[in-house]
């Protein structure tokens, strides 16, 4: 029977309900090996899958677990999900701006996938954050300071956790129906009214082009209508690293800086202000410019940044123990000219080959090493200019110049 199901989407055939639920919650039960899995989500990703065997799988998904409920406790959820870039810290930025509003945010983020890194790696660089939260301790959290940033509890998507993992590790993280099934069943069941999806496109994403990212936006929306969430949609760029750092620590040195307020203008700001003006007038139920006004406003008198300060004490980090490297390299231009490219994609296996990512489940990732970017695309360099900073533990082969910036 299980090689059946694995044969028959081999064919690209569709799978009942039933065929997806009983595959899926063997391996949930141990009954199926990783290579057999490994074997279905291989030809899920190659094969594809139709509306209804998404909305299915989302099903087996949220059903595998608990829903959480916040009725009482807050009038309206708002959530926000990307799906993954190189230097994405987003999370970092938006959830204290947007609770600083008076907009409660219960963010549930996973690890790193690939080359894109995750917002629990991050948040894990900070010396005593748990990211392993009860229910109980969540509810208590919401009540007391209006925000939680953490993994998932150990009864929500139980299923997603073990998929989640095995995709990072069997090459099958950019399939469509995938994703569409692991966002929205961890958004569903962590009991969302109003969702914001970043679609990150480019070749420093899961998805590479505009097409992928609107059917995967599509898909989204498709499976909110089903449960009577209210689905929004972004689509970003991921060609170019965002913002100026890549690695875990140094991405929440670079959150730390946005909410500080400190000037800054690239491309991180930008997408942190959309995304949060975006969540605030959902979550409130104002006009865009109202929103607006009020997430510059927070920024600019230190609300959001004493909000983050909040929620890394209530989880019990350590922000002044933040530890990055003291070991740097240095790229320098070799030629003079103007910066035409960035290559996301390159910098982001650059971070893993660093340590700073996983290449099998089991790694464990350095915190403290990784990437600072010192010029932006637009800026003019001459030979000997500094481009990046590498701080790193293990000594590597760094790249050839020319295969993370493209200088004319």
């Amino acid at each position: 029977m299980i090689v059946d199901i694995i044969n028959k989407k081999r064919l690209g055939e569709e799978l009942t309900y039933n065929e997806i639920d009983k595959f899926f919650n063997a391996y949930l039960d141990g009954n199926i090996k990783d290579y057999q899995m490994s074997a279905l989500l291989m030809a899920i990703c190659i094969n594809g899958m139709t509306d209804e065997e998404v909305f299915a799988l989302t099903k087996v998904f949220i059903d595998s677990g608990e829903v959480l409920d916040f009725d009482g406790i807050i009038d309206t959820m708002v959530d926000k999900h990307s799906t993954g870039g190189i230097g994405d810290k987003t999370t970092l930025v938006i959830a204290p701006i947007v609770a600083s509003c008076g907009v409660p945010v219960v963010k549930m983020s996973g690890r790193g996938l690939g080359y894109t890194g995750g917002t629990i790696d991050k948040l894990e660089s900070i010396k005593g954050y748990r990211t392993d939260l009860t229910d109980e301790e969540i509810i208590a959290q919401i009540k007391k300071i209006g925000i939680v940033v953490t993994g998932q509890t150990a009864d929500l998507v139980p299923m997603d956790k073990v998929i989640y993992a095995l995709r990072d590790v069997s090459g099958t993280v950019s399939s469509i129906p995938l994703i569409a099934s692991s966002i929205m069943s961890k958004k569903i069941a962590g009991g969302a009214d109003k969702i914001l999806i970043d679609i990150k496109v480019g070749n420093g994403a899961l998805l590479t082009t505009m097409e992928e990212a609107e059917e995967l936006s599509r898909l989204m929306i498709e499976i909110g209508k089903i449960y009577q969430k209210e689905v929004k949609t972004i689509i970003s760029d991921m060609n170019t690293p965002l913002g100026y750092c890549i690695g875990n620590a140094l991405e929440v040195e670079e959150a730390m800086d946005i909410l500080r307020g400190k000037e800054i203008n690239n491309n991180l700001y930008d997408l942190c202000i959309e995304l949060s003006t975006t969540m605030v007038s959902m979550g409130k139920g104002i006009s865009k410019d109202e929103a607006l006004e009020e997430v510059k406003n927070s920024l600019n008198k230190g609300r959001a940044y004493q909000k983050f300060l909040e929620l890394v004490k209530a989880q019990g980090g350590n922000i002044e123990q933040l530890e990055v490297s003291d070991n740097i390299l240095t790229i320098k231009a070799d030629k003079n000219g103007t910066i035409n490219k960035i290559d996301a994609l390159e910098f982001g296996k650059l971070s893993v080959a660093l340590g700073a990512g996983r290449v099998e489940k089991k790694d464990k990732i350095d915190f403290s090493v990784g990437i600072r970017l010192t010029k932006s695309i637009g800026d003019k360099v001459k030979i000997g200019d500094v481009l990046a900073k590498i701080y790193y533990h293990k000594k590597i082969d760094l790249p050839n110049i020319d295969t993370l910036f493209e200088i004319i």
